[in-house]
Order: C-alpha cells, then sequence, then structure tokens
C-alpha cells in the first residue's frame, strides 16, 4: 500500500513537494538524504563571504562551474564554492538530488530530495546560480562522447561491484546497474552541455572525474575543449589531490617531475622523507598523514622468513596487489586486461618455476570490502596453490616491510609500495599505469612478453639492486610525490565537519586565510600551476 500510494502521489503535480513542506519536516527521506548541518551553517557563512567579497577588485576574475552531487560532496562543494565566490570570481553550482549511485528511486522520493536540497541552497547568494542537472533540459550527446561514456559506465559497474569479471549480458543485476549508470551518466553529461551553452563558463571543477556523475561531467566539459580542474583526497590532512584538464586519480606528476625532478633534496627534506618513511614501515601516523599504514611494528625479515617458511637458497619474489576495483587501480591497463588479469598470469607463470619463491601481500584494503578477493582470483587461477607461492592475506598482521628487504625483485600493479621498495634499492616491475612509471627508476614493460622477459632476467640476473643513482632518483620523486603534489586546503572529504569546527568558511573566505591558500584556489580557477616553486 505504502509502495503503490508513493507512485501515485509521485505522478501528481506538487504532491510530494507538498508533502515534504508539510509533513516531512525533520523527518529523513526512506534513502537518507539530508542537509541539516549544512542549512544550519549557510547563513553565517555566507554573510562571511559577501563581506570578503566586497573588499576584492573585481578585475581578471573567472567564471566557474562548481559541479557536486551526493550529500558528503554536496557539503563540499558549497564551502568551495563560497571560497571561490569570495574572491570575486562568478560561480555557479551544479548538482544532482541523489543518495547513492546504485539504485533508482521512485519520482516521489525524488521530488522530496529535491526540496530538501533547495531549503538549504537557497541561502546561496543570489548571484551563485544553481543548476540541477536532472531538470536541465537535455542535449543531445556527440558520438565521440557517447563512445567515452560507454567506457566509463562499465568501470562504475567494476567499482560499485569492486570486482573486474563483470558479465553485463548474463547477470541481470550487473545489466541492470549498468544500465542505470548509463542512464545517470548521459543525463549529467547532457545538463552540462545544455548549461555550458548557454553560460561559457572559464573552469569546471569537479572532484575525481573518473568515476559515476563526476567523471560524466568532467568529460562532457573536456568534450567542450572547457579547462577543467578536478580534485580528491588522500591520506594526509590539509591536503587535497588537484589536477587541470586529466582525472585527478591518474595523479598525473609529469610536469611537478619535470620542474622539480633534477633539483636535490635539501638535508631537511631529506629528514622529513625519511621520518615519514620511517612512520609508515612502523605502523605509526606522523605530521598531517593521519592513515596507519601497517597494523603492527617491525618484527624483523628474520622472524618473517622463518614464520613464512621461506627457503633461505632459492630467491624470494614480492608481489604487492591493489584492493580489486579501486578507481587507483581501475583503468589503468598497460598490456593485461586489469589487475586481475595481471595476477592471475603472473600466479601461473611462477607455479611454473619452483626454483622462485613467490610472496604475495593482499592489500590490507580488502579487509573493508571486497567483491573480488585477490586470494580468490589466486586459488581460482591455480586451483591448489603451490608450496614456493606464499600468500599473506589482507588481516595478515605480519609488516609488509619485514618482506621487502627478503625481496630480490617487487612486483606491483599501482601499488605506492612499489615506490618504497625503489627507495630500498629493489628492483620494481611496474605492469600499470602509476604516478612513479616512466620516472627513471622501474622497469614500465608495456608487452606480456617484455613483461616476462625483464622479470626473468632480474630473476636470474646477478645484479640484485638498483644502482646509487636511481635510488637517489626515487628518493627525490617521493619527496616530490608525498610533500609537493597535494594541494594545502582546510577541509578533508573525510571528518569535514570536524576540520570545519577547527577552521570554519567564516575564517577560511578572510582575506589572510585565502592568501595561506592562494596556490590551491588559483589552480582551482584554472589557472596554470607554478610547480617550478613548488616547495
Amino acid at each position: 500500500m505504502r509502495t503503490f500510494a508513493k507512485r501515485a502521489l509521485g505522478r501528481l503535480p506538487l504532491a510530494a513537494e507538498i508533502f515534504q513542506s508539510t509533513f516531512g519536516r525533520g523527518r529523513t527521506p526512506v534513502h537518507g538524504y539530508r542537509l541539516d548541518r549544512l542549512q544550519r551553517e549557510l547563513p553565517a557563512w555566507v554573510a562571511a563571504a559577501r563581506t570578503a567579497r566586497l573588499l576584492v577588485p573585481g578585475v581578471g576574475r573567472r567564471r566557474a562551474l562548481v559541479f557536486a552531487y551526493l550529500p558528503w560532496w554536496l557539503e563540499y562543494a558549497t564551502a568551495l564554492s563560497l571560497v571561490l565566490w569570495a574572491e570575486g570570481n562568478e560561480v555557479d553550482l551544479a548538482y544532482l538530488p541523489y543518495r547513492n549511485w546504485t539504485r533508482d528511486i521512485g519520482p516521489f522520493d525524488l521530488r522530496r530530495q529535491r526540496v530538501i536540497l533547495d531549503s538549504a541552497l537557497r541561502l546561496l547568494p543570489a548571484s551563485i546560480l544553481r543548476h540541477d542537472l536532472s531538470q536541465v533540459r537535455r542535449t543531445p550527446l556527440p558520438a565521440q562522447l557517447i563512445e567515452s561514456l560507454e567506457a566509463q559506465n562499465r568501470v562504475d559497474v567494476q567499482y560499485t561491484l569492486l570486482r573486474e569479471d563483470v558479465e553485463y549480458r548474463t547477470d541481470g543485476v550487473e545489466a541492470g546497474l549498468l544500465a542505470l549508470r548509463r542512464e545517470r551518466n548521459y543525463r549529467a553529461a547532457s545538463g552540462l552541455l545544455t548549461l555550458a551553452a548557454d553560460r561559457p563558463y572559464d573552469v569546471v571543477v569537479v572532484p575525481n572525474g573518473s568515476i559515476l556523475e563526476f567523471g560524466a561531467v568532467y568529460r562532457a566539459a573536456r568534450q567542450l575543449g572547457i579547462r577543467t580542474t578536478t580534485f580528491e583526497f588522500g591520506e594526509q590532512r590539509g591536503r587535497m589531490w588537484l589536477a587541470q584538464n586529466s582525472e585527478v586519480m591518474q595523479q598525473d606528476t609529469r610536469e611537478l617531475w619535470s620542474a622539480r625532478g633534477r633539483a636535490a633534496l635539501r638535508p631537511a627534506e631529506t629528514r622529513s622523507l625519511r621520518e615519514l618513511i620511517q612512520a609508515r614501515r612502523g605502523g605509526r601516523p606522523w605530521g598531517l598523514f593521519s592513515r596507519r599504514w601497517q597494523s603492527s611494528g617491525r618484527r624483523g625479515a628474520a622472524a618473517v622468513r622463518a614464520q613464512l617458511g621461506l627457503d633461505r637458497k632459492r630467491p624470494v619474489v614480492l608481489l604487492c596487489t591493489n584492493v580489486v576495483g579501486d578507481s587507483l587501480a581501475l583503468g589503468r591497463q598497460v598490456f593485461t586486461r586489469g589487475m586481475e588479469d595481471w595476477l592471475t598470469e603472473t600466479v601461473r607463470r611462477f607455479a611454473a618455476d619452483p626454483g622462485v619463491q613467490l610472496v604475495i601481500r593482499v592489500h590490507p584494503g580488502e579487509m573493508v570490502a571486497v567483491g573480488q578477493p585477490s586470494v580468490g582470483i589466486v586459488r581460482s587461477a591455480l586451483g591448489e596453490v603451490p608450496g614456493h607461492i606464499v600468500l599473506v592475506p589482507p588481516d595478515s598482521p605480519l609488516n609488509t616491510y619485514d618482506l621487502m628487504p627478503l625481496a630480490r625483485l617487487g612486483l606491483v600493479y599501482t601499488s605506492t609500495v612499489g615506490l618504497e621498495m625503489a627507495m630500498m634499492g629493489i628492483p620494481v616491475v611496474v605492469a600499470g599505469q602509476t604516478h612513479y612509471r616512466g620516472k627513471g627508476f622501474t622497469w614500465d614493460p608495456t608487452t606480456r612478453r617484455a613483461y616476462h622477459e625483464i622479470v626473468g632476467k632480474l630473476i636470474r640476473g646477478r645484479k640484485v639492486r638498483l644502482a646509487r643513482p636511481k635510488i637517489a632518483r626515487a628518493w627525490r620523486y617521493a619527496y616530490r610525490f608525498f610533500f609537493e603534489y597535494p594541494f594545502p586546503i582546510p577541509w578533508h572529504l573525510v571528518g569535514f565537519w570536524e576540520d570545519q569546527a577547527r577552521e570554519p568558511v567564516t575564517r577560511v573566505v578572510g582575506a589572510p586565510a585565502r592568501s595561506q591558500y592562494r596556490r590551491t584556489l588559483d589552480a582551482l580557477m584554472g589557472h596554470r600551476i607554478p610547480w617550478k616553486v613548488a616547495a
């Protein structure tokens, strides 16, 4: 009866809107959509931003479209839009009224969520134009954009299910999810094309840019040749990753490395990097890095060798996985179909070579959620796992850094562990398109044949350590990536409201604080990043 009533009311004009305004106040819709904290804080944010904007000369400013959806991203984008607006820029905010990306909801609940959105965002200044892309008239999509979106739709399904082996044609659930992602992404991209035809934007600012409607808006903006800025958050508080005209999750460091790669590290920089690496290895937080990289401290390589029963006479190869379906691994294939394909091919190669011991350290992130466990991939590939292949599961308390001194060779897909092994002088073969690939201290095959040839050569060769210049290069790169690639920003997406309590919008829109984040705000607005002065 309830479902029938919602369907009926969803077809009646204004029924959902009247219900939400009359009976729904203070009540959360069935899908959990709420913006009450944003609505509570917005008046003070807007007042402070208005005062700050009056003091800014309106010369040389740009017009930006900031896009976000999902309540947590929308809260962040609203705060960011006000800071950019306080700088004197013209800012529009585009959004979608969805709480999740995995299932469709009926028109009744969707319209209720629109009422909640409108109630909160109407508190923004009138000059910050608001655009619900689900209601903007649709513009036909060019064939090239459709092709790009179709590739992304498949990635969205992989990301959602956290698995790479998706069967769209035979599995009804996966086919239904693909259809939903296609409809949602097409609508978001079409809405962006419509807005851009009416209002010429200098820059489109969008989170992530690789998956879901974020990726659809990014692709549509690039189709039109509009400058785009994508941003995301990593393991550091007070920092964001940022990219211009590219997907930030690709972590393209080429311009930074070109500008800063040859500069030797100063003693203080070396000291900071050494302290960070020691903290990572010891499972301790350090500085702005809020994440603990290991669940236990070091026990030493000898103890781990004995625990795993590794033979001293046979070389050890250490393979570190990514989380299957993670956005840092999806779409990064070079010569395989993905991480699963690479892992399958690699374990089959070593299963036929008992003279070498392969240790597979499964990413601890698989303890949180995974649709296709790496342990399952290995067992599916081999059936019975031979004794010279050792699986270290994600929940193992074993410290990964105790394994590294045992390794003659490291194998990674895109994991940052590959960079750290190179810093220790361990030869590393990179199979995926990761940010440190091609920087001069790893082996980077582009074909399956080259991959197997390089792996065989490095295992059988007499040289077991990287040359000193390559190790120094890896250290220089690591410093640039950890300390210079991230941009300062007062709020992280995770813990946004806790960060707001420490550094609220009301302070950040003021001139002193904005000058503190000048490099970040300029980069978000599409101004060229001066990487040479990144330090």
